[in-house]
């Protein structure tokens, strides 16, 4: 087996809101995010991130025609680089059982996989159907992510410097006690400048949305907030994950491309709060680690 970085007592699954879902499906979700993870392991440290992918969607897939549900694929990660993926509009499962609306991405991190680095994950959130935004063809979100404190503080209208001194007063902490996850990208340089100027700390990472978007809603974790923009598939993904936990998204459609703003339309000044993403609060989320 390649070398993954995973610590000890790291290859456990993580499921939020299992008590909500019948004990089958949950069981068939916690197995295809186990299997989906095994598979990309075999790829790790390889330098073939498509192949890390396919080997990950093809054994999610696998699980989940068999799971005990209706399912929808609302949001299948992969459209906008044509990567291997469960596509939008596909059904999984038995057609028996519940209906859902279904989020995924069986390797979030492909990069990261490919070059053994840590973050890698395997992820899945369900929610009853026609519960989840579908984001069309807008593949970036500017996205502002907390724990419960942030709930009426942070407004994604007013500068970085604003919400992390909103946070830090609404925390009992420093400003310079805090730590906020940006994607290393050019586009998010000044995002930097400014936060390290406040003092905060800046943990960069090439990839890996949701895993950053979890921290920042679990208390006690590492990462106190997440800022700037990043993928919307995994952005919903994400707000069912920070629905399930109680923490605080504020996202806002970001387009790239003429095509995305084209797309996006009156959606482009549109603030949305984790409940637009998800409306239903019985969210189903599943993560395995890769990496």
């Amino acid at each position: 087996m390649p070398q993954t970085n995973l610590p000890d007592g790291a290859s456990a699954t993580t499921v939020i809101g299992a008590a909500l879902w019948p004990a089958d499906l949950v069981e068939a979700v916690r197995a295809s995010t186990d299997a989906a993870a095994a598979a990309a392991r075999e790829w790790v440290g390889r330098g073939d991130k498509v192949a890390a992918d396919a080997a990950a969607v093809a054994a999610m897939r696998a699980i989940l025609m068999n799971a005990p549900f209706s399912g929808t694929v609302v949001i299948g990660e992969g459209e906008k680089d044509e990567a291997p993926m469960l596509a939008n509009g596909e059904r999984l499962g038995t057609g028996r059982g519940t209906e859902c609306d279904i989020a995924v991405d069986p390797l979030d991190g492909t990069s990261l996989a490919a070059r053994a680095l840590p973050g890698a994950v395997s992820v899945i959130a369900l929610a009853p159907r026609g519960t989840m935004f579908d984001p069309a063809g807008v593949f970036y979100m500017e996205k502002l992510i907390a724990g419960a404190a942030g709930l009426g503080v942070l407004d994604l209208r007013r500068s970085a410097t604003a919400n992390l001194r909103a946070y830090a007063a609404a925390t009992g902490v420093a400003e310079t006690s805090l730590t906020v996850a940006v994607l290393d990208k050019p586009r998010h340089a000044a995002l930097i400048r400014e936060l390290r100027a406040a003092g905060a700390t800046v943990s960069l990472t090439v990839e890996g949305d949701v895993s950053t978007a979890i921290a920042a809603a679990t208390p006690g974790s590492a990462i106190d907030l997440v800022m700037g923009i990043g993928g919307t598939p995994e952005g919903i993904i994400a707000a069912c994950a920070v629905r399930a936990l109680g923490g605080v998204m504020l996202g806002r459609m970001a387009p790239q491309s003429d095509a995305e703003r084209l797309s996006a339309g009156r959606d482009l000044s549109r603030l949305f709060e984790v409940a637009d993403l998800v409306s239903s609060e019985r969210v189903l989320f599943a993560s395995s680690p890769v990496t």
